[in-house]
């Protein structure tokens, strides 16, 4: 089969959960015998001599097709980025060039909703991987610039507001006058609108996918809420190889200390310092933290971290963690992980990686993160952005005799990517043969 794989951006410049679950997933097709190939955006701030150019090259055995443009010259950058007409006019040649028998978008956004449009136009079925809510926000988040998280579903004058928000006269004036703010864009029709066609052209979009993948069941349902057909969008968890993993790895190191760990992006939205205020409440307790991430891509946050962590002898700031390996090393070390996201989150591969080494979670009572981690069963909840109420489950494991090794014998199995690229090639084939009726049943866990 021909594969054609759309992502926003490829490694090795970007090395985002899309990015590597894309070059995952062309690695294992081409492993399988499928011809693959990807396209991807490499610059959106190019030089405006050409409306777009590309390069062509190889990484690691995938072939790739970069794209580049210059979105502000574009004449219309909103409507670009979510309908980018240059993007659909190379597809066009692109396809004719490489003939695939699928087209298949991760994520969409920088892609945009014209990719599906163009192979439909052209007979050519199309999958979709939702990775985010690029689909329901321009923001990807569904997080407000003030921090907080939308409620769901989201009115479009909420939506306009959001985005006028970015702008920091916008976002003063809705703190000091919050009522007056919410009326004022109540009876902003220009900006309304905009999100209204938004919200129309990638629904429409999406409807003309042959199928739609979500990571999570909490994904899927806001998706069919917004107005995608439910027997269109799939539940289908991601899978994860773990090549290090032994039954050895799986067992914790004696300890008398309670070892927490966070693992993955230093970012304020991923609410580190939450946990580590959270562990200051517990201050004199048998208890120790270690926060693994990278700390050089939000200098601002990162000296925030240190600073919480600076006279606390039980708080490390490990630094950047590469691969399996790392994780090999690091897991064995820790009695539970801290997943204190202060947004929905989808299906997060760091659980995935503390459930491989049936290591428990205390995560948000959020998205996806509640959908994974069961309260008292493989992990425990806490309301976000609430360190009060993760100091108290921390406790729980502190102070509860056995109730660390319950939760890390509930731990359920996590798929493999094998599993996963096996329901994806079938999918691709009942797309291709037309029995898309199979799409609707539900996929793994």
């Amino acid at each position: 089969m021909r594969i054609l794989l759309a992502v926003h951006h490829f490694p090795p410049r970007y090395t985002g959960g899309a990015e590597w679950r894309a070059h995952r997933t062309a690695r294992a097709l081409l492993a399988r015998g499928h011809v693959v190939r990807v396209v991807c955006v490499e610059q959106i701030d190019a030089p405006p001599t050409a409306p777009l150019t590309w390069q062509d090259d190889t990484y690691d055995e995938v072939d790739v097709r970069r794209l580049s443009f210059n979105l502000a010259a574009a004449p219309d950058p909103f409507r670009w980025t979510y309908d980018n007409t240059w993007i659909g006019e190379h597809l066009r040649l692109l396809i004719a060039e490489f003939k695939p028998d699928v087209l298949h978008v991760i994520s969409g956004y920088l892609i945009s909703g014209r990719a599906l449009r163009v192979a439909a136009e052209l007979g050519i079925p199309s999958v979709v991987t939702l990775t985010d809510f690029w689909f329901l926000c321009p923001r990807l988040s569904l997080r407000r610039p003030d921090g907080s998280v939308s409620k769901l579903p989201v009115a479009t004058a909420e939506c306009a507001q959001c985005l006028g928000e970015e702008r920091r006269r916008y976002r003063w004036s809705a703190r000091v006058a919050p009522e007056l703010m919410r009326r004022y864009w109540a009876r902003q029709t220009g900006p309304i609108q905009r999100i209204e066609a938004r919200r129309a052209f990638l629904l429409d979009s999406l409807n003309q996918a042959g199928a739609v993948i979500s990571p999570s069941e909490f994904l899927r349902s806001i998706h069919i809420e917004a107005g995608v057909a439910p027997d269109r969008i799939r539940f289908s968890r991601q899978g994860r190889d773990f090549p290090d993993l032994t039954p050895e790895l799986m067992r914790k190191t004696p300890s008398g200390t309670l070892r927490l760990g966070y693992l993955g992006q230093i970012a304020e939205l991923k609410g580190v310092h939450v946990l580590l205020e959270a562990a200051r409440r517990l201050a004199g307790q048998k208890l120790s933290v270690t926060v693994y991430g990278d700390l050089e891509p939000f200098p601002k946050y990162s000296a925030l971290l240190k600073k919480l962590a600076a006279d606390d002898p039980r708080i490390r700031l490990a630094g950047a963690y590469r691969g399996h390996a790392a994780l090999a090393q690091i897991f064995p070390e820790l009695d539970a992980i801290v997943v204190p996201s202060l947004w929905y989150e989808n299906s997060p591969n760091t659980i995935l990686e503390a459930f491989a080494y049936k290591t428990p979670v205390i995560a948000t009572r959020l998205g996806g993160m509640a959908e994974l981690v069961r309260h008292g069963e493989n992990g425990l909840l806490f309301e976000s952005g609430d360190a009060d109420d993760l100091s108290r489950q921390i406790w729980r494991l502190l102070a509860e005799p056995g109730l660390r090794d319950r939760l890390g014998s509930g731990v359920p199995p996590v798929r493999t990517v094998a599993e996963e690229i096996d329901e994806l090639v079938a999918m691709y084939g009942a797309l291709t043969s037309g029995a898309a009726s199979e799409l609707a049943k539900p996929g793994g866990g």
